[in-house]
Parts: structure tokens; sequence; C-alpha cells
């Protein structure tokens, strides 16, 4: 086994997390590891191409059938440009109206919302959803989704960039497409802090008591606060995790915590509610365009990394239009009108360069198209085992009040 081959098994086992959803700087590996990281995220403008090969015999994926009239796409808030016009040009394309839903605000609640109609094979109408890594890997797991044909998502996959191409929860992309990545780290209002927030410890300053909201998704809000007390997310002890959810309960006791939210921290932070928070980095510089004083910044500590990924839920009604969907996205034409709105790590090849010439800015961004220095403060919230899994999520779950 080579350096680079074992770098590549390293960083593929950090992402790994198949029963559960954006590297610390004090850490030995720190640099190479980053590396790596680096070409898995890096901006999308470098890969080698190459089809991605599909599961095992054909009897189970998704069957050709004509267009649909219409396509019902549940999604996160603020993830699609504002006026829609991604999804007016497939319509105008397809002739395909889309019913564009913003349901997603935590894979936790959503995988509660749509359990026992996936369980009977019944999408509920949808025929795509985005959920992050980690759910995405219960819902495969689950049989909850569909597995795409390839020969339908063929421009997705010569446009998809190579570092994310085989994840271990689905190592063929026969069941996800990646949406957008993201980090997980800390937003603020600069017009109310006494000064920049660098680290996690700013979260339980007195000062903010009341001001602070943090995420319901525990890998974020969890990762964000072990590591801040010099814990390392990606090899951290069940210990460790349940004293930082300890550390989270005592400051929410306290009121230093106002509230643990999904997307609609935007509206807090917006309108001055909360103060400093635990964030999405995309979110971030949208709020940013319209208020200069929102601002993010990856804590000293390190910011999570991850990845929200398309799928196709067992019984949509829609599949292969919602196939189609998924490739028209990953035109690089189209998805630069995303990237340009959404403000998260881009997924596909040749996006960069468009953006280049149009938004010099955000080709520059590296909240977008991150390099080597952005990412050696990046960790990905290790896997954990089952009983692992119960015990955390339980433990996180009384302290936010599910």
């Amino acid at each position: 086994m080579t350096p680079n081959d074992d770098l590549e098994r390293r960083f593929e086992r950090m992402l790994h997390d198949p029963l559960t959803r954006r590297r610390l700087m004090k850490r030995g590996a720190a640099g190479a590891l980053s590396l790596s990281a680096l070409s898995y995220l890096a901006a999308c403008g470098t890969r080698t191409g190459g089809v991605i090969e599909s599961g095992s015999g054909d009897s189970d994926m998704i069957k050709k059938t004509k267009i649909s009239d219409s396509l019902w796409f549940s999604n996160w808030p603020l993830y699609i440009e504002e006026d829609r016009g991604t999804l007016k040009e497939f319509q105008e394309e397809y002739g395909t109206e889309i019913k564009y839903v913003e349901e997603i605000n935590d894979n936790t609640e959503f995988f509660g919302k749509v359990r026992q109609q996936y369980e009977r094979g019944d999408s509920g109408g949808r025929d795509i959803h985005v959920v992050t890594d980690w759910m995405a890997a219960r819902m495969i797991r689950l049989g909850y989704v569909q597995r795409f044909d390839p020969a339908a998502i063929t421009t997705a996959q010569q446009n998809l960039i190579d570092r994310l191409r085989t994840p271990p929860f689905d190592p063929g992309r026969d069941y996800s497409m990646p949406w957008q990545s993201g980090f997980g780290g800390i937003i603020y209002r600069k017009d109310k802090v006494k000064r920049e927030p660098k680290s996690v410890d700013d979260l339980f300053d007195p000062d903010y008591k009341g001001k602070v909201t943090m995420l319901t998704e525990m890998r974020d809000t969890v990762g964000v606060v072990a590591a801040g007390m010099g814990f390392d997310p990606e090899t951290a002890t069940k210990d460790e995790f349940l004293e930082a959810i300890a550390r989270i309960g005592e400051a929410s006791d306290s009121g230093q915590i106002r509230g643990f939210t999904g997307n609609e921290y935007t509206k807090d932070i917006t309108k001055g509610d909360s103060w400093v928070i635990i964030g999405w980095s995309g979110d971030a510089v949208q709020l940013e365009a319209d208020n200069p004083n929102i601002k993010f910044i990856s804590p000293e500590t390190g910011v999570h990394l991850w990845t929200d990924n398309m799928q196709i839920p067992v019984g949509a009604p829609h599949a292969y239009t919602a196939e189609k969907f998924i490739d028209f996205v990953y035109r690089p034409e189209v998805q630069a009108d995303i990237a340009e709105y959404v403000n998260y790590i881009c997924p596909v090849e040749g996006v960069q360069e468009i953006l280049a010439k149009r938004s010099p800015e955000l080709a520059n961004n590296q909240l977008i198209f991150p390099d080597d220095a952005t990412l050696e403060k990046a960790f990905i919230f290790r896997q954990l085992r089952p009983e692992e899994e119960r015990e955390i999520d339980e433990a996180f779950q009384k302290v936010i009040g599910a």
C-alpha cells in the first residue's frame, strides 16, 4: 500500500457513518490529512474523470419512463436560487413543473416525519429528498431509497468531483448524489459582540447569556463543542462526546443557550435575537450579503465538514424524471447559478472556472472553493457504533428538549 492509499483509506473512514448529518490544527497529522481533504473537496476544477460503476444487477434500478408533468423536490431552506431559476430552466427544457418544498430543517426531524411512510414504500409524493451523509446512509441501509440507472445520470457521473465519487456508505454512488457540502462553525453579529469570536469558549461567555443558539444537528453542535474542549471528533471516545453534551446541557439549563434550531436560526441572528451561534457556512455567506455585520468564523479548534445528498425515495411517483433532474443540476452552467446563490462547497467539476469570469469574489471564497489552509481546520465526525449512537443521541435529545 502506498502512502497515498493509506491517506485515502483514513479519509474515507472519517467520512463513513453508515448508521446515523461541512482536522484539528494541533494534531500532528493535520497537514497530511488536510491534503487528502483538499483533494476530496478541492475547487471544482481538477479531476481525472471516469464513470462511476453501478451496483450488481439491474432488477432494482429505476426504470425509464416518460418525463412527468410534475416533480416534488424536498430540500433545506436557502438551498437554491431565490428566483428558483434552475427549476424554471428544467421546466422549460422538459415541461416538468417542480413542487419545491423547503421542509427539511433537521435530519432527525425529517426522518421522524417520513419514516412510517417510507417504511411502507410510500414516498408521501416526494420524488427527491436531500439529507446529510449519515442520514443518507441510514436511508440506504433501511431500503428507503431507490437505485439509480447510470444511463440516466451520465452528466452527473461525468462531472462529480473525484473525492465525492466513492463514499463508504455508497461507494458506487448508486443511491445518492451530492447536492452541496459545507462547514459547521460559528456565525456571529459583528455589531453585537465585544470582539471577534475565535474560540468555542465564546459561546459560553456570560456576556452573551441568552444570545446563543446551537444546532439540533448533533454532529455539528457536539463536534464543534467537543473540539473546543480539546477532543478530536474524528477519534473521540463516547465519554468525551458525552462530556461535551454535559457542557452544552449546563449552558442550556443556565439560560446561556436560548435554544436549539435547524435552519430557522437565520431569522434569529438576522433580527438580533441571537449574537453568537453554531451555524452553517453557506447560510452565513448569504446572510452577510444582506447584513455585513453577520460573519462566519472557523474556531481555532476546527469546523465540521459535511455533505448533503440527493436521493430518490422508494415509491416516488416520478423516479425517472427525478433522475433527469439530478443529471440536469450537474451541468456546470446550471450548477454555477446554484453555487452563486447558495455559497456552499460545490460538488460539480468546472463551476469555479465559470464563476471566476462572472463572480471572481465567489470563485476565490474559501467557504465555496476551500484550499489546503481552510480544510486544515476541518474535521469529520467519526463513525459511531450502534450502541454509542443510541447513548449519545439520547443524551443530546434530552439536552435539546426533543
